[in-house]
């Protein structure tokens, strides 16, 4: 792959609160330089004089490529509606490369996403992080599986209330029940010195060896403070990683969560409380979270809020009172962090991903134009 060289632009590292002016050279899909004055005599050259350069912009979480654009039911592979207890799923057997929604990501300069089973069961699956360009899922993942998702609240009480699970307190069980299964699994496991000595082979068990082995978290679809605080007292109670999904209430909360210091996602904050748990929504929540001292991540939900509509979710969050810094962090390093994967993604430096977005302003206003979004330095889409 040719070196890609972008010359005399406005950096945003999402590192430093202050940008600065610089070039920035990717070689074989990585950055490898950032400093004035570069050259490099066998790259292409992207003139960036006058433009804003910002790291490709994370969603820590969406169902990007599981619930297809202009379709139906043939195109909705999001939940799996037939039990409520499905660990065992994996995200990349259903994602669609070639749905739309990837190449309106990336024109809007959504680079990497977190993507996943939906909320309508107690355990859903596992959740991947992949880059937004690509033919096959297999070499767009950046790290699978991130996390494993369960929710709590509205979402399966309405979806299994004639199939077993009418309340809150049945939801928290159930979630209890597997986990404690699995954690006799992984100790019979521990405890065979020969094949024939094993459990037998339980996908669903096998599938939350790695939550409790503290390898990924379980990512708490929330919004409800009350649904917030039992995902955090389960999480306590068996020792594993949480991350809070959605967390609508958050705002009302907001001591509390600082001081447990779980990774929080904001999101879907734009459109109509279409349920008693989102009465509290608000693009303030993000802001509020923030200066109270949470690592805070704003999310689309996607295809909630189209994923190209990431950054104008910042910038409404900057409308309503949040920090512009810590608005674009939420949607570069904090995301990045959120999913495990800060190595590779989320700010502009050396050794990271050439993952990169060159706009013609603040990506935050509506007005501004996404002019490249480049992809482990590549460019994907050029205005």
């Amino acid at each position: 792959m040719k070196a890609l060289l972008i010359k005399n632009g406005c950096i945003h590292d999402a590192v430093h609160e202050e940008s600065y002016q610089a070039d920035l050279l990717l070689r074989d899909g990585k950055i490898v330089r950032i400093a004035p004055g570069i050259e490099e005599a066998d790259a292409e050259v992207i003139d960036a004089s006058g433009q804003q350069v910002y790291p490709g912009f994370v969603d820590a979480h969406c169902h990007i490529g599981v619930d297809g654009y202009a379709m139906g039911f043939e195109g909705d592979d999001c939940n799996e509606m037939t039990e409520i207890l499905t660990p065992e799923l994996r995200v990349i057997d259903a994602v669609n490369p070639q749905d739309e929604t990837f190449k309106l990501a990336r024109e809007g300069g959504v680079t990497c996403v977190g993507t996943g089973p939906g909320s309508a069961n107690v355990l859903g699956g596992m959740f991947a992080a992949l880059k937004t360009e690509g033919k096959r899922v297999d070499d767009m993942i950046v790290k699978f599986p991130v996390a494993m998702k369960c929710a709590f609240g509205e979402n399966p009480k309405r979806c299994y209330k004639d199939k077993n699970n009418y309340s809150r307190m049945s939801t928290a069980a159930k979630l209890r029940v597997m986990l404690r299964e699995a954690q006799e699994y992984q100790a019979l496991l521990g405890e065979a010195k020969t094949a024939k000595e094993r459990p037998k082979y339980n996908a669903k068990l096998e599938a939350l060896l790695p939550v409790l082995a503290g390898e990924i978290p379980l990512k708490a679809h929330a919004h409800q403070a009350n649904d917030i605080f039992t995902a955090i007292r389960i999480a306590k109670e068996f020792g594993v990683k949480l991350t809070l999904e959605h967390c609508t209430d958050g705002s009302l909360i907001a001591d509390e969560l600082a001081a447990e210091g779980f990774p929080v996602c904001v999101g879907p904050s734009f459109g109509h409380a279409t349920k008693i748990e989102l009465k509290n929504k608000s693009f303030e929540t993000p802001g509020v979270l923030a200066k109270a001292g949470c690592r805070v991540s704003i999310i689309t939900d996607s295809p909630v809020i189209p994923q190209q509509y990431l950054p104008l979710c910042a910038g409404l969050a900057v409308k309503s009172g949040m920090d512009p810094f810590a608005a674009l962090q939420a949607i570069t390093i904090n995301p990045a962090k959120h999913l495990g994967i800060e190595d590779r993604v989320g700010s502009l430096e050396e050794g990271k991903d050439g993952d990169v977005v060159i706009a013609d302003g603040d990506p935050m206003i509506s007005s501004t134009r996404i002019l490249y979004t480049i992809i482990d330095g590549k460019v994907c889409y050029q205005e």
